[in-house]
């Protein structure tokens, strides 16, 4: 995975970014343009297994704008999920290519990896894990969590988290496992609202995606938290920081996948440097 360090990202006087490579952000005090910013949350699922790279495909061509701002950034979940092989991998791979960054897809994070733009730089990434599985029930849940900057604006960062909740602590379903199902949710909520914490308290604007596995999902933040969509288990979720970068939504869709019940969903952000 390429990598680009703050030493990198910043020239050595002043914090001026690097001529040629990144270009020149607006003056200090001057507010920048908005620019669109497609997030995605997808779940492929384990069933429907031959629609996957149709899935995939919708997901890649999600967004309906030109040049660098059609393509998503899009955090993934149950990428091989007990699916029996790794085409999901080889897949997502294929179609978001050369331009994207496939972060996770083959280490502790690659229940949940993520697509990242290469009109984006990774400054920082990390899984943070949350709990364990259980057989027959759950895998081991984690956080995926990544610090991101504009490559031609090297102050514009924000912190970009993906995650998947264990099913079935809220259907409304008889489980034998439901007092285990639902305190790992509870743990995960807490965990997720930590690590969110985390990266607010440095400043930075953080946008979520995930498959929630509760419908509706109690607002981590409720007095700062909004989402792009007011029900329904794949969510996508942003809050402001302090560093100057705001964040807006533009619109927001939803696209078939026909695959385990989920279909992606879109919000199309916009960001800006006030």
């Amino acid at each position: 995975m390429e990598r680009v360090s703050r030493r990198h990202v910043l020239g050595l006087a002043g914090g001026v970014a690097l001529a040629g490579t990144l270009g020149f952000p607006a003056p200090a005090g001057a507010a920048t343009a908005w620019r669109n910013l497609g997030v995605v949350t997808a779940n492929i699922g384990r069933a429907n297994l031959d629609q996957r790279k149709a899935a995939i495909t919708a997901v890649r061509n999600a967004l309906d704008m030109t040049g660098p701002a059609d393509r998503p950034l899009v955090g993934w979940q149950e990428i091989g999920g007990g699916d029996g092989d790794t085409k999901e991998k080889g897949w997502i791979n294929e179609l978001f290519g050369e331009r994207y960054r496939n972060v996770h897809l083959n280490d502790g994070g690659h229940y949940v990896p993520i697509s990242v733009p290469r009109v984006y730089d990774v400054l920082d990434e990390r899984v943070t894990p949350v709990h364990e599985g259980l057989a027959g029930v759950s895998v081991n849940r984690v956080i995926s969590e990544f610090l991101l900057a504009a490559n031609d604006d090297a102050a514009l960062q924000f912190a970009f988290l993906n995650t998947h909740f264990v099913a079935g602590a809220f259907n409304g379903q008889e489980d034998p496992h439901e007092a285990w199902r639902r305190s790992k949710w509870a743990l995960h909520f807490d965990v997720l609202r930590e690590r969110i914490s985390s990266w607010q308290d440095r400043g930075y604007p953080v946008i979520w995606t995930g498959d929630i596995n509760r419908n509706p999902m109690p607002k981590l933040f409720p007095a700062k938290e909004t989402r792009a969509f007011d029900a329904g288990i794949d969510q996508i979720g942003w809050l402001q920081g302090s560093n100057g970068v705001q964040i807006q939504l533009r619109n927001r869709k939803t696209v078939p996948m026909h695959v385990d019940g989920h279909d992606a969903r879109v919000a199309v952000l916009q960001l800006r440097r006030a």
